[in-house]
This record gives structure tokens, sequence and C-alpha cells, in this order.
């Protein structure tokens, strides 16, 4: 009897650890978080639990507090310093407002609308043809510009002519990053705990009625085959480049349940929605090479560069680390599912940083439910 565990990165044969349901002083999922997150945040039991709760107040705030901003709404972030939710205003309307549902307010230069217009007309100016060098790049609300990142030491007239391209967008500023490119995080056939497309090993991100949603570089089409070989179901739709997403049906015998696989470093996690966490939050990721990991969420809608062409806009960058075959795994925040692994660079040896997919993108454009406890 197979089960399908469409969490963190991995189809794998287990059923749903009794544990799971079993009642605890902290929520399941938080406790199950704490050593992974002690290890890579440098947090103490009592600070992990504090920020867990923050975060989880902020994801349920932010939508109350973006609507009190109307259209001065210039972006949230949580504050490093003060933990709290912190939206970006441009003038002060409705800061009053804004402050009344319990954040905090900061002036920006611009309105996010005007901000994330630009980005995309900063996407359509650099076409697909990007110097190697250029990592990506994403709208900064805290300046009001779009910022491009350059791996370091590798400035050069390529890479400035580019800068004044995507210039005539707008604001534009030039921030150097890590001197690694960006890859897709897919590997070749090895043991484990995969899913498996030919002679690619991926990781399951979440289970949805009728199947499971994973990164979309993964596969095009063909039998997905689990870790015992059998078959799984096959792709119903797939979007790489541009997108990095895709879902699979479930049949011959696997079904789906609403758990992340902790892979022993961790207890499976509970998956109970898809909050979406602001910036400044943590975040976890399972997958089946590094298994589990966790950072924070330093940007969103951002553009990675590939290479070759290959762009992926839309993307959410973390510095939590991953490694080949890790691709399509979870990104979880709490019980908040957040997104699925697209790539990035380093590993969890040296570090480095990741980019996922948003899970609710993926959710919209197919009609799929998350399954959830």
């Amino acid at each position: 009897m197979k089960v399908l565990v469409a969490a963190v990165l991995a189809v794998s044969a287990v059923t749903v650890p009794s544990q799971a349901h079993a009642a605890e002083p902290l929520p399941m999922t938080v406790a199950g978080q704490a050593a992974a997150m002690q290890r890579d945040l440098g947090l103490t039991e009592q600070q992990m639990q504090q920020r867990l709760a923050v975060e989880t107040s902020a994801a349920k705030l932010l939508p109350a507090a973006q609507k009190a901003a109307g259209a001065d709404f210039g972006g949230a972030w949580l504050d490093a310093t003060t933990h709290k939710l912190v939206i970006g205003l441009v003038g002060a309307e409705h800061a009053a407002a804004v402050r009344a549902t319990g954040a905090q307010t900061t002036a920006v230069p611009e309105p996010a609308a005007v901000l994330d217009k630009r980005k995309a007309a900063v996407d359509k100016l650099a076409g697909k043809a990007v110097p190697a060098a250029v990592s990506g790049w994403a709208a900064d609300p805290r300046t009001g510009s779009v910022v491009v990142n350059v791996q370091a030491g590798k400035r050069s007239q390529a890479v400035d002519a580019f800068v004044a391209k995507v210039g005539k967008a707008g604001a534009v500023t030039v921030r150097e990053v890590a001197a690694q490119a960006p890859r897709t995080f897919a590997a070749g056939t090895v043991g484990g705990d995969p899913y498996y497309v030919s002679n690619i090993r991926c990781s399951i991100g979440f289970s949805v009625y009728g199947g499971f949603i994973t990164a979309g570089h993964c596969g095009r089409g063909g039998t997905v085959s689990g870790w015992d070989g059998s078959a799984i179901g096959a792709f119903q739709g797939w979007s790489f480049p541009d997108n990095d997403y895709a879902w699979v049906s479930v049949g011959n015998g696997w079904w789906t349940v609403p758990v992340v696989l902790g892979w022993g470093q961790v207890s499976d996690q509970l998956v109970r929605g898809s909050s979406e966490a602001p910036i400044g939050s943590s975040v976890c990721r399972s997958g089946s090479t590094s298994h589990w990991h966790c950072g924070t969420i330093l940007a969103k809608n951002e553009t990675v560069n590939y290479g070759n062409g290959q762009l992926f806009y839309g993307a959410t960058k973390t510095n939590v680390c991953a490694e080949g075959g890790d691709s399509g795994g979870s990104f979880i925040t709490g019980d908040q599912a957040q997104g699925v692994t697209s790539g990035g660079w380093g590993n969890c040896g040296s570090g480095g940083e990741t980019w996922f997919q948003p899970v609710n993108e993926i959710l919209q454009t197919y009609g799929l439910t998350l399954h959830t406890a």
C-alpha cells in the first residue's frame, strides 16, 4: 500500500505518523520545526516560538493592513528589530488606519502598484538575452527602484548596456551578489525518496485534491514514478521557463495526505493553509536530497536568470540552501504552504540562496485545491 506524501520534495511511501495527531504544548508544526530553525537561524527554543507566533500573526494581519493602506500601499515586510509587520506608505493619509490594524508604517517613495508596473516593464525590456553575470532583478519597496543583481567581480560592458536598456523603465539600481549563477535543482537518477521522470529526479511540493504540485522544469510528460519505481501518475500541466510550476495527477494505488516530510530531522509537518508570509519571515524547505533546512524570505516577485534565455518571473527569494534533486519540494512557514523549490546557487555545506514558485499562483492557474489538515 503506497501513500503519496505530497510534502517536502519527496514521494515517500509512509503513512502520517500517529504523533501528528497527539496533543502537544506547542502546535505540532511549531514543535517539529524547532530543531531545524534553531540550527539554521541560530535561535533558542524560546526565540523560535516567539518568532513563529509573530510571523503567524503578521500573515493574518497583512490583508487587513493592506486594505487600510488603499492605493498608498507600498509593500510589506517584518522588521528584524521590532518584530512587527511594517507597511510602506506613500503619504500619511492612511497611516492612522493602517496603525489601527496593529501594523507599523513607514514612508516609501512609490506605491507598490507603480513599482510592480515598473518591474514588469523591466521584464519586457530585458527580453531573453540577459548577460550571464546578471542573476536577476526585483522591485525594492524601500528604495522605490528595481534592483538588478550582478554577480560580484563580473561587471562588464555587456552588463552596463543591459542596465542602461532596462533603466528606460525608471529607477534602476545595481547590487553585487554572490559570484555564483542560479541554476535549477533537478538531478540525475539516484536513490532516496524521490519521484522520477525519465532520468530526472525531483521532489513533491504539496498535495492537492487529485494529485500534487511541483516544479515545471522537472518534466513535461511521460509517466511519473515513485521511489520504488511504480507508476504514480502523469503531468497534467506544466510551465517553464517564465513560470516554474506543474501538477501531477495521482492514481495506481497512491493517494494524497496534507503532510510535508520531516526526514527524521523534524516531525512530519501538517499543512493547514497557504497564507502568504511577508518578507522577513522565516521559512523552511524540505527536499529529497538535502532534506530539511530553514532561513528567511528575502524578496518577492523577483526575476531569476537561469541562463540560455531561461528567465523565471515572480519568484520568491530566500537564504535557504538546496541541492540537486530538491527541485519541486515544499517551502512552508509554520503550517502554511508557501511554494515549491525552483533553483538557486550554493549548497547545504557552504550555504546559498534558493528561489521558490509561490503556491497560490499554482493553485489559481490550474484551479486546484490544496489538501489541508
